[in-house]
């Protein structure tokens, strides 16, 4: 039976438009190949031949053939009198939908006591329990059911059968959820419907590509001084430039255009494990250039050395797949990975949730090389079969700690262990992340071979390049008065102008955004219960300056480049300080300065006053007299040790063979310490 999609809604004119095709050679693909062309050149150049780069050649005719087949059969059951679903031949007692007797048990009758026989089989149930219809046809007098609406949560492959990913702040609420209960936690109502959003495509011009890049700061060079450590067998030597690194060509071209004059720590020391072909564990702190550390020698391999691009009618077999924990940040990875792959031959496409599974199904089926995407869409992709594994050259986990916190290991867990992924010795394995905790660890141990780990910074430290402010407040009624103070003296300073707002909760976020637009400071909001289509809405304004302000919860917290964030305000503090980190990393990124201001309830956020004491005597920050002497025993919840180390994330497989920090004996030095020793926490 044809899948249901549920495209009633689908606006064709959102629908992309043909690309050109050409017949200059053939795509090194096996079976059915899609879209246009492609060669292979290693020797001479790794640019495509008539081939516009990461396009989609869909059709209207492809959308109106898959919706004309998606309901044939519902247009076949549709009530008219003569077929068999008919009135004229219902049997005496025979109830069907819409016919609400005492013993209907059909969607809209609450007037009985057992459960909806829309989660149960067909296996004579009906007559156990009084029933007397004809139940043979019975699944198919059902109301149809979108795929939207979360049939997988009772079973099935992976959490969400639609791989519907929240984008996070929206996991406990789906975690405390039962078999049967809507998304707002009342059962007997039906859930909400959700719009089929097509996303607009994404420009894939030079100037959209590297407008929107943050420029180094004048503080860049600080990031020669600091610390690195690495541990593992036969680590290679770290880069000193990218023009010295053996990358592609084409790669330093988008390198330059991009504005990079020299690596950062975590590119020179991950680039090489990369191009060595070797798994790795990296930690690094908030700004400091992960995304290019993985993306690059990605990249150079996938030029270097090229597979066939296995593609059969209906299914596709990335090369590489980045799996990172929400919506918006899966969104810019895939922008960097079109950016640094510019005029290449490389496809690369998007899958994540609240957007249209035809739409993305569609366009991977075309082929890519690489594949960015949430683990609950990739999982979906998966389940049916359009995505496999067996080709898998790279996997990278990004922002791990976060998939922890979000509940999304136990997905990565089915991926890796699906049945056809590749072997742990046919691919590569990469983690990154701001802090990699003791369980992170003994789970990557099953995922990882041989691996090395990387250690930039103080893994989980504050950057020094971000000014910390805290004020004392209780209650919300005060903090909405410091808030709208500090706006207002910032806006007569002229410098409101990306300012991003942190709030705890989801309920409070668009009341935060209205409170300040009826104030008039241009204010949006972004939180994992908006439509998809709103949040990428909102996120756009505020990248482009339409809207000065952004209030939002932990879904942009994480791992998200934006340009113009000069200040953050912590409207609420988080529970743990490795939020807050991550919080104030979205300003002062690169070595450019920024402001980080927080409104601190010593009765709510006492746990987190030793910590954050550490964090910035560690970033040479004025600490206030009543946050140290307020400690509290700190919470501590992400340290992987505690002691003297200079380092909070350690190797749990102990320093063998290890670099930098205490072990400059490898032949080489590491990147120059600091002159004091800093605490851990």
């Amino acid at each position: 039976m044809a899948e249901d999609w549920e495209v009633d809604n689908i606006d064709f004119s959102q629908a992309p438009g043909n690309s050109s095709t050409f017949d200059e050679g053939r795509a090194p693909c096996r079976g059915k190949g899609r879209g246009a062309a492609v060669v292979y050149n290693n020797n001479q150049s790794d640019h495509k031949v008539g081939y516009n780069n990461n396009s989609y050649s869909g059709k209207k005719d492809d959308y109106e053939k898959s919706y004309n087949d998606d309901h044939n059969e519902e247009r076949e059951n549709k009530y008219n009198g003569d077929n068999r679903f008919g009135r004229d031949n219902r049997q005496q007692g025979e109830r069907r939908f819409g016919n609400r007797g005492d013993g209907d048990r059909r969607q809209g009758n609450r007037d009985w006591n057992t459960n909806s026989r829309r989660n149960r089989d067909d296996n004579n149930d009906g007559e156990d329990n009084g029933y007397d219809g004809n139940n043979q046809n019975d699944r198919r007098d059902r109301p149809r059911r979108d795929r939207d609406d979360n049939r997988g949560r009772s079973g099935g492959f992976g959490r969400n059968r639609d791989g519907d990913d929240e984008g996070g702040d929206d996991f406990e609420n789906r975690r405390g959820r039962r078999n049967g209960e809507s998304r707002d936690g009342n059962d007997g109502e039906e859930p909400k419907k959700r719009e089929i959003y097509i996303p607009p495509e994404q420009p894939d011009d030079e100037n959209s590509l590297f407008g929107n890049d943050v420029s180094v700061g004048i503080n860049f060079n600080k990031y020669d001084d600091i610390e690195v450590k690495v541990s593992g067998e036969n680590a290679p030597h770290p880069i000193q430039s990218f023009d010295k690194s053996g990358l592609r060509n084409i790669i330093l071209e988008n390198i330059k255009k991009s504005g990079y004059t020299k690596p950062t720590p975590v590119q020179k020391y991950a680039i090489p494990i990369v191009m060595s072909g070797r798994d790795l564990m990296a930690c690094a702190q908030t700004g400091s250039g992960k995304t290019a550390a993985f993306v690059v020698p990605i990249i150079h391999t996938l030029l270097e050395t090229p597979r066939e691009l296995v593609i059969t009618a209906t299914s596709c077999e990335p090369q590489a797949i980045i799996i990172s924990p929400t919506r918006e940040l899966t969104s810019q990875i895939h922008q960097q990975v079109k950016k640094f792959s510019l005029s290449s031959i490389l496809r690369v496409e998007l899958a994540y949730g609240g957007t249209s599974v035809m739409h993305q199904s569609n366009k991977v089926l075309h082929g890519c090389h690489i594949l960015v995407a949430t683990p609950g869409r990739l999982l979906d992709f998966i389940g049916r079969g359009k995505i496999k594994l067996s080709s898998l050259r790279f996997l990278v986990l990004d922002e791990a700690d976060r998939m922890l916190d979000m509940g999304f290991l136990p997905d990565v867990e089915k991926i890796v262990d699906h049945e056809t992924m590749a072997a742990a010795e046919e691919r590569q394995t990469l983690m990154f992340s701001a802090t990699f905790p003791n369980e992170i660890q003994e789970l990557a141990s099953r995922f990882l071979k041989n691996y090395l780990f990387l250690a930039v910074g103080i893994v989980g430290g504050a950057c020094s390049d971000v000014e910390q402010n805290f004020y004392q407040a209780s209650g919300q009624c005060e903090k909405r008065k410091l808030l709208k103070d500090l706006i207002e003296k910032q806006s007569q300073l002229g410098s409101i102008e990306g300012t991003l707002v942190f709030v705890e909760q989801k309920r409070h976020t668009d009341f935060i955004a209205a409170f300040l637009s009826e104030n008039n400071f241009p204010t949006t909001s972004i939180h994992g219960d908006r439509l998809q289509r709103e949040r990428e809405e909102a996120l756009n304004h505020f990248k482009r300056g339409k809207m000065l302000i952004l209030v939002a919860t932990a879904v942009a917290a994480r791992g998200l480049d934006i340009k113009n964030v000069s200040h953050v305000i912590n409207f609420d503090m988080p529970k743990t300080i490795d939020e807050y980190v991550h919080r104030i990393g979205r300003t002062g990124r690169v070595g450019n300065r920024g402001k980080a201001t927080s409104f601190f309830d010593l009765t709510n956020d006492g746990p987190l006053t030793d910590d954050l004491v550490r964090i910035l005597k560690q970033a040479k920050q004025p600490i206030p007299d009543w946050l140290e002497s307020g400690g509290s025993g700190g919470s501590r919840s992400y340290m992987p040790g505690r002691g003297s180390r200079r380092f909070g994330g350690e190797d749990i497989r102990g320093n063998k063979d290890a670099f930098g920090g205490d072990n400059d004996n490898m032949g080489y030095a590491s990147a120059a310490a600091p002159a004091e020793p800093k605490e851990s926490w």
